[in-house]
């Protein structure tokens, strides 16, 4: 049995947990992504809002774990206390199936990179990918069931590991940046109009909140914490050195290739970048940082879905046997559960055509809704005045301001997102409330406010035009 001192996580290891969440697949596509929508000054814009709105978001989780510290499992329990039980468990429930979509793409990612090498491989997607990909994931399930402070440690490892390939990448790309080059890519390569930039920054809005997931480990983890203030500081400066090294990653190839040459590259398009500046040698450098990076984020998110389902049912959100821990202290039920809907959508992406797009993009639409409602805790909070009786008026005001642009920006990316994903959300939603509603059942309590029911029915009619849509092809995958 492990002791209560021994499943404690410090400072560091819980910024490695915010490090590993949001350094994975996505930072590797950055280059090619952001050349194919824009130039230089597009991408500012594009990082100064994104960095902007998460960086507010950071400074809830921050103030909150300060404030509430009773609240430890973070980014579904703050939903819960502010607006009640059902918005908790969408919230809950969005993270945890956002999570799991966001591993699977994990794996397709790292059979396409293989596939390069391997032609069994494919597009990730090939019989022989997803059996290859089941080993690992029941490989890394084991490994985690024998403790979570063991998990977060190995976590901590393979973080550093991956920091590596892209720190050289930072250096050796610097070292050969041209400043005329990158003068002619500034404007995007042509001549546009204010219009024209704002096009081209909306094209890398969705790209920008799926990179920057997983600004809430630690909160999420928060109920391992020596000292709450060391959320607050681990997600805060997590955040920043993650934040740096993308807009580098983004800006740098600028400076050595024109922006059509950096369109046109294949991901992990920061090999291409690298292959352009040193050779061959370069390419699989970073295709192999790709494969860690990968394999790290996989292992702190199966770590931040486990806990999340654990976490909810400690507050009575979904039934009480999600809430089991083995001997390690392992949330076992709830990485089971986790691990089993990952293995079925990795079967299921043997028949889809476009199965890392689309749940990739599921991903970030489905994580922003607990983004908003977290946002939304933070703002209601000053509103009230809860929690601010002894507090000078000025901090109250402008941790309101933090909330309320964290706010604007969640309402403002999910829009930018589109209705067919709020429809998709929906789809996966509706018959996920089941849980919910077997939770209240299994307590004998009503299971919706009146209020409640009403969001539900939304949600229901929801799924209903989202099922028609996909019927009739008016939705496409």
């Amino acid at each position: 049995m492990a002791s209560e001192q021994e499943r404690y996580l410090n400072r560091t290891t819980m910024m490695g947990m915010v490090v590993g969440s949001m350094v994975g697949a996505g930072i590797f596509s950055l280059p090619a992504t952001f050349g194919n929508a824009t130039g230089p000054f597009g991408a500012l814009i594009a990082w100064t809002i994104a960095g902007t709105g998460m960086l507010m978001l950071a400074f809830v989780f921050q103030f909150l774990a300060v404030r509430k510290p009773d609240l430890d499992a973070g980014i579904f329990t703050y939903a819960k206390e502010g607006f009640g039980n059902y918005p908790g468990f969408i919230a809950a429930f969005g993270f945890w199936a956002g999570s799991c979509l966001g591993n699977t793409t994990y794996f397709i990612l790292i059979k396409s990179t293989l596939g390069a090498a391997i032609p069994a491989f494919g597009e990730g997607n090939t019989v022989p990918a997803v059996f290859v990909s089941s080993i690992v994931l029941w490989s890394i399930h084991f490994m985690i069931l024998r403790g979570v402070k063991q998990a977060a440690f190995i976590n901590k490892i393979v973080t550093v590991a991956k920091i590596i390939p892209i720190i050289m990448f930072i250096v050796i790309v610097a070292f050969a940046f041209k400043k005329d080059l990158f003068v002619e890519n500034f404007w995007g390569g042509g001549e546009y109009n204010f219009r024209d930039v704002i096009g081209q920054v909306r094209r890398t809005m969705l790209v920008t909140v799926f990179v920057f997931i997983g600004v809430e480990g630690a909160s999420v983890f928060s109920r391992y914490a020596r000292n709450r203030a060391d959320v607050g500081w681990a997600t805060v400066m997590g955040f920043l050195g993650v934040l740096c090294l993308m807009i580098l990653v983004t800006l740098l190839p600028y400076g050595v290739l024109l922006r059509p040459e950096i369109a046109d590259l294949r991901q992990p398009s920061m090999a291409g970048v690298l292959h352009a500046v040193v050779g061959t040698w370069g390419a699989v450098f970073v295709s192999a940082g790709l494969i860690v990076s990968v394999l790290g984020a996989y292992l702190a998110w199966t770590l931040l879905c486990a806990e999340a389902l654990f976490t909810a049912s400690r507050y009575e959100l979904v039934p009480k046997a999600f809430g089991h821990e083995n001997k390690n202290g392992v949330p076992s039920t709830a990485l089971w559960l986790t691990n089993i809907l990952v293995q079925i959508f990795l079967i299921l992406t043997i028949f889809a055509q476009y199965a890392f797009d689309l749940t990739l993009e599921m991903t970030s639409s489905m994580t922003l809704i607990p983004y908003l409602l977290v946002a939304a805790y933070g703002l209601k909070l000053g509103l009230t005045r809860e929690t601010y009786e002894s507090d000078p008026g000025r901090l109250r005001r402008r941790e309101m301001a933090f909330a309320a642009i964290a706010c604007i920006y969640s309402i403002f990316m999910i829009i930018a997102g589109g209705l067919v994903y709020v429809l998709l959300g929906c789809i996966l939603l509706a018959p996920g409330s089941l849980l919910f509603i077997f939770a209240r059942r299994e307590l004998k309590l009503r299971t919706f406010t009146p209020i409640e029911l009403v969001l539900f029915s939304a949600i229901v009619l929801g799924a209903i035009v989202g099922i028609y849509a996909l019927v009739t092809g008016a939705i496409t995958l």
